[in-house]
């Protein structure tokens, strides 16, 4: 097996610029960098993973800790983390936090004592001051949510400038009876949509009805249920917005098997073959790629370059994608004499 040193002696470099070269030193010249990876082929040298977490202390591996890898937003956001460190030679190691604010801790800190060089995580309890000790050791980056109780790196996206569009796409179409469905107004991106759709209707002077708000579908099928619940009351809504993509994916069956399939429908989140459905939901484009690719940037930047300045809070935008869902006339009860056409 060929080592370091014998490919330093066939590039014709040091040792210390193969090094460089295999972690992807951005401070490599194109010409060393050829005659490496040139040297690295006709060698097969294969880096020494092991060796190399012996001699830093850490294992050549970054952290991300998300609340559900089933869900579309966090599976995409990811695949988006994990191209970029095996950009640089970097395995990802994954695990899933549940809702369940009690199990943050433990699960996090159980990627932690790996050893790792970065974290990338999603808070979902109400504090994360348990982080403090680790920051002096290991680069962190918050993605979708902000932390509370530590100062720290976060990707989020506007939560609340999303919701406000969603909300003034619907009015603007003559709907009046909007409801909302959330999993729980303890999550930051829930609370921030929330509070858009709700400026939103004061801004338009639109008086809030606490009959068309409903939080607690943990899943999709309790947000289905609750969606045609709202329908099937006496003063029904007569357009939806679901607050989160894994909600939306439970609503739209749920509607279809009711008769409700034409109720206008928003979106915050997109989601896979959402364009195939008919009608097709109008959604808040979160783009998770590009949350993933941000999160790992500031990550790499911070681990790279652990000194230098950088803006805490990275917000992304997040486009309305108007589809059918918003184009068609609503099915409500004949009580309903606020249903439009759109």
């Amino acid at each position: 097996m060929s080592t370091m040193r014998q490919v330093a002696e066939r590039a014709g470099v040091s040792a210390k610029s193969v090094s460089r070269v295999i972690n992807n030193d951005r401070y490599v010249s194109a010409d060393v960098r050829r005659r490496v990876e040139q040297a690295i082929a006709e060698l097969n040298y294969v880096p020494n993973e092991l060796a190399r977490t012996f001699r830093s202390g850490r294992d050549a591996a970054i952290g991300v800790a998300i609340p559900d890898l089933s869900d579309p937003f966090f599976a995409r956001l990811t695949r988006e983390i994990e191209q970029i460190a095996r950009s640089r030679g970097l395995a990802v190691l994954i695990t899933s936090l549940g809702q369940d604010g009690a199990e943050e801790q433990s699960r996090v800190e159980a990627l932690l004592r790996r050893q790792l060089i970065g974290l990338i995580t999603t808070p979902v309890s109400a504090d994360q001051s348990y982080l403090k000790p680790w920051q002096g050791r290991i680069a962190i980056v918050f993605i979708d949510r902000p932390p509370a109780g530590v100062v720290a790196d976060s990707v989020v996206e506007d939560d609340h400038g999303g919701a406000w569009a969603a909300t003034e796409h619907l009015i603007g179409h003559g709907h009046r009876r909007i409801a909302f469905i959330g999993d729980t107004v303890a999550t930051a991106t829930t609370a921030r949509r929330f509070k858009g759709y709700r400026d939103a209707l004061r801004h338009a002077g639109v008086a809030e009805d606490p009959r068309l708000i409903r939080f607690g579908p943990a899943t999709g099928g309790e947000a289905g249920a609750a969606a045609v619940d709202l329908l099937n009351a006496d003063t029904p809504p007569t357009a939806l917005f679901s607050s989160n993509a894994w909600s939306t994916i439970g609503i739209i069956p749920a509607l279809r098997v009711a008769g409700y399939q034409s109720v206008p429908l928003v979106s915050f989140g997109d989601f896979p073959l959402a364009e195939a459905i008919q009608p097709a939901p109008t959604v808040v484009d979160q783009d998770p790629a590009s949350v993933g690719r941000a999160a790992a940037t500031r990550l790499f930047d911070r681990i790279d370059h652990p000194r230098r300045r950088l803006k805490r809070q990275i917000v992304l935008p997040v486009p309305l994608i108007t589809r059918e869902s918003c184009c068609g006339q609503e099915s409500l009860p004949a009580a309903s004499d606020e249903a439009l056409a759109i």
